[in-house]
């Protein structure tokens, strides 16, 4: 019997339970001295390797590409092949657990998602990751009680009561259904009962309700499963179902708010958006997105579907906001965009403004004057913190007409320092979100045409891609910052080279897509990446952007997460994006040739 086999370590965690315990009874432990060759290159091993204790190098002839620590598993790609190029030798005394070959073969041959392991290339692999986290999210999700859904509480009425009373008394509780008590019986009553009974029967308002009740309701228990309430909706062709609690009733759960709960409810945030009467109305409803990230993140939905959301949501509060503090003059001759993560439709958890205006031509100074301080000063009550570089609205330079950008963008092409650069960066990355969109689509032409055959100007543009290096060392171990608590920075060392370096190549093609995901894709359809290296970007821009709202939504800590809190197969994960990231970077610097620079 094997030593510390832990079958919730990848790859083993794919497997069944009974292919697991299989696995654990047939495994051996091997030792193996300093200096010893575990898997010759070349040569197919007889096990799947598992290592228990010490380290183990792993070697492309003399030079050693990577080390192996406890929790590591290899040869894979030898075993399924017949052969590697690597060896694998012995550091320090080591011990492992040994899975017979034949065992694993059988095991790839009859468990799809146990092989895809072992065949699949990077993005293949970050793409299973993602789906597996996905179900393990939504079945614990499905698995939720009752009680855990916000659903409207009860409301009696009496049977005697009047249709115009009751009518009014469904309106202050803003609920669709009540209950009706008829001495010793409870029926369930809903609007559209009551319109029914108005509009088709011609029924007198003054008539009681005590017939319009249905008094055979389907309940739910608050302990009951969610799932439970699903299909008591589905069998019984409702769409709402009462909530029994101690054997009474305390309230109704409507099919929306099921789907609110499984969803997320967006729909309700940007509700509250539009019916926004005044700025503490729209404060309000701001409060509200970032715990819509949260809901959406804890029921399992994919980042980039976060992602969209929350910038639809953004967007939509950014241009009701236009609407109450922009003048008719403003509104009429302006167009409100936002830039970065924002523009990208990138942005999950609420970060610095990153906003401006491109106004047709002039317009009266002391109305725009008043737009920019207070739709700046709003957003900064309503959480968006002032942007460092003051990248706004309130700052003069971010708010102008047209032909003031255009000439910004002459300027920033002749001026070679790091604030220009930045600049046609943030710009380039910008997208409408109300007001006149063809401002901003003449602004973006200028500004490629601006780069057009600018070589030079693009290279030092490009060279941002090796701003911070990607925290990977010699032998394929991750690099951590002691001074912040061994952790990685995610944004410095993945998130941004991936950004920057698509973000070049794709200004330099003149390409008009915004999202980093849709410019790789346009890169490649274009042969400016392959296809290829495109597929293992975007998945690898997931896996990090998940890891980092995953790590804000958890303690606040911005971009940085620790590797020796993540499992074993999440940070062979990380380094795989990382490797991507490096893989980026040279084709960044091997195409704007920045070994010049």
């Amino acid at each position: 019997m094997a030593q510390t086999f832990d079958a919730a370590n990848a790859p083993f965690d794919r497997l069944t339970p009974q292919e697991a315990a299989a696995v654990e009874a047939a495994l051996d432990i091997g030792y193996f001295r300093p200096g010893e060759t575990l898997i010759a290159r070349d040569r197919a091993p007889d096990s799947l390797f598992v290592l228990i204790k010490g380290c183990v190098e792993e070697r492309d002839g003399d030079e050693i590409v990577a080390l192996r620590g406890p929790g590591d598993c290899f040869d894979s790609r030898a075993l399924v092949q017949g052969g590697g190029s690597h060896a694998f030798v012995a550091r320090e005394e080591t011990l492992c657990n040994l899975a017979p070959r034949d065992l694993i073969l059988k095991l790839i041959n009859q468990n799809d998602r146990f092989a895809a392991f072992f065949y699949r290339e990077i993005s293949r692999k970050l793409e299973a990751a993602a789906r597996d986290q996905e179900a393990a999210r939504l079945s614990p999700l499905l698995g939720a009680r009752v009680r855990d859904v916000p659903f409207h509480a009860a409301v009696f009425v009496a049977a005697d009561d009047s249709i115009e009373s009751v009518g009014h008394k469904m309106r202050a509780a803003k609920t669709n259904a009540l209950f009706v008590r008829d001495g010793e019986r409870v029926g369930l009553l809903t609007g559209m009962g009551l319109a029914k009974a108005t509009i088709f029967e011609r029924r007198p308002i003054e008539a009681s309700v005590a017939d319009l009740a249905r008094y055979e309701i389907v309940s739910v228990d608050a302990d009951d499963f969610v799932s439970r309430a699903l299909l008591r909706m589905t069998k019984h062709n409702k769409r709402r179902v009462a909530v029994r609690d101690g054997g009474e009733y305390v309230g109704v759960l409507e099919d929306i708010d099921l789907l609110s709960f499984i969803a997320g409810n967006s729909q309700l945030v940007a509700a509250r958006i539009d019916r926004a009467g005044s700025l503490d109305d729209l404060g309000a409803a701001a409060g509200a997105i970032e715990s819509q990230v949260r809901m959406l993140r804890r029921q399992g939905v994919r980042i980039e579907v976060v992602a969209e959301i929350v910038s639809d949501l953004n967007r939509h509060l950014f241009a009701k906001l236009f609407a109450m503090t922009a003048s008719p003059a403003v509104r009429e001759r302006g167009c409100l965009i936002v830039m970065g993560s924002e523009g990208r439709g990138e942005q999950t958890m609420r970060t610095d403004q990153d906003n401006g205006l491109i106004l047709a031509g002039p317009v009266d100074e002391q109305e725009l004057k008043a737009f920019r301080v207070a739709f700046s000063g709003a957003l900064e009550r309503f959480g968006f913190p002032r942007c460092p570089g003051e990248v706004m609205v309130v700052n003069p330079q971010w708010s102008k007409p047209l032909a003031d950008y255009e000439g910004d963008f002459r300027r920033w092409l002749v001026e070679p320092d790091e604030a220009a650069q930045m600049n046609v960066a943030i710009f380039y990355d910008a997208e409408a979100v109300a007001g006149d969109a063809e401002l901003l689509g003449r602004a973006k032409r200028a500004l490629i045409d601006a780069l057009r055959g600018e070589r030079a100007q693009l290279a030092r543009f490009a060279r941002a891609v090796d701003a911070f290096p990607t925290p990977i060392g010699l032998f394929n171990n991750l690099v951590v910052d002691h001074e912040r608590g061994d952790a990685v920075d995610l944004k410095k060392g993945g998130v941004f080279p991936i950004v920057h370096g698509v973000r070049a190549l794709a200004l330099e093609r003149g390409l008009l897509e915004t999202g980093t995901a849709a410019r790789i894709a346009r890169l490649a359809e274009d042969g400016g990446l392959s296809h290829e290296l495109a597929r293992e970007l975007t998945q690898a821009l997931r896996y990090l952007m998940t890891l980092r709202l995953d790590a804000q939504l958890a303690a606040a800590s911005g971009s940085l997460v620790k590797p020796a809190e993540l499992s074993t197969m999440e940070r062979d994960l990380l380094r795989d994006a990382f490797h991507v990231v490096k893989q980026l970077r040279e084709v960044v610097r091997r195409h704007f040739n920045l070994a010049m620079f």
